[in-house]
């Protein structure tokens, strides 16, 4: 089985080094190959020639670069057009999230029981205490999409989130930001995949560190809830 991580990137020259150099010391269960699907979107922090640089020299790492500046959405488009493996899962660059817990992402796959499967902050495991407003904004964000689309998530908009290939062939992505996360799981619930959760620790950025999520991506979210639960 071919497992292709599908990693967006936009000015993230300090960090993304350390972040590849944890995805592929990530030890992956027997018999699954890796290849790292990278999509620069467009960044003006020397991260794209960097980047360049680092796939030239590596038959397992596809690069795409896109020509301007259109968000995580449209990122993910890109890349899940290039990969080529059985599995596929979304892995940020910023190292909020730890690559060690990829393989765990796998199992419910590996062993048949899930279609698609979603990585939760909210299950238990160790996270950085950051923005209280933050935390409250994600959860009334999943309560509304359980609402809409029946399923019972406890954490809608983490970044880990991983599909077989078949599902992804079969859904129409159209958000260019953040909305991708209610956008993919209103048409995951409505395709009525099989889908789990499994806990993943958090290392959250603050604004100062350079996050990128703003008040604006949470009005966005709801207009994709309600878009794609109830209209598309």
């Amino acid at each position: 089985m071919k497992l292709s991580i599908v990693i967006p990137v936009y000015n993230e020259r300090t960090l993304v080094p350390q972040l590849l150099a944890r995805v592929e010391a990530a030890s992956l269960p027997d018999g699954v190959s890796r290849e790292l699907v990278l999509v620069d979107d467009c960044s003006t922090d020397g991260t794209r020639d960097w980047l360049a640089d680092f796939a030239a020299t590596r038959p397992d790492v596809i690069l795409r670069l896109q020509e301007r500046n259109q968000g995580k959405g449209a990122a993910l488009r890109t890349g899940f057009g290039a990969a080529t493996g059985d599995v596929v899962l979304v892995q940020d660059a910023d190292l909020e999230y730890d690559p060690r817990e990829i393989p765990r992402l796998l199992e419910p796959l590996l062993d048949g029981r899930a279609d698609v499967v979603f990585g939760t902050r909210f299950l238990g495991h160790t996270h950085r205490v950051l923005y209280y407003w933050h935390s409250v904004g994600n959860w009334l964000l999943t309560m509304l999409s359980n609402m809409l689309s029946n399923v019972n998530l406890t954490d809608m908009e983490c970044c880990y989130k991983a599909f077989r290939r078949e599902i992804l062939s079969q859904i129409q992505l159209r958000e260019d930001r953040f909305g991708f996360e209610p956008e993919v799981t209103a048409k995951v619930a409505r395709l009525g995949c099989r889908i789990y959760e499994v806990p993943v620790s958090y290392s959250g950025r603050t604004y100062a560190e350079g996050k990128k999520i703003n008040w604006k991506d949470g009005f966005s979210a709801l207009r994709c809830i309600l878009r794609y639960n109830l209209l598309a």
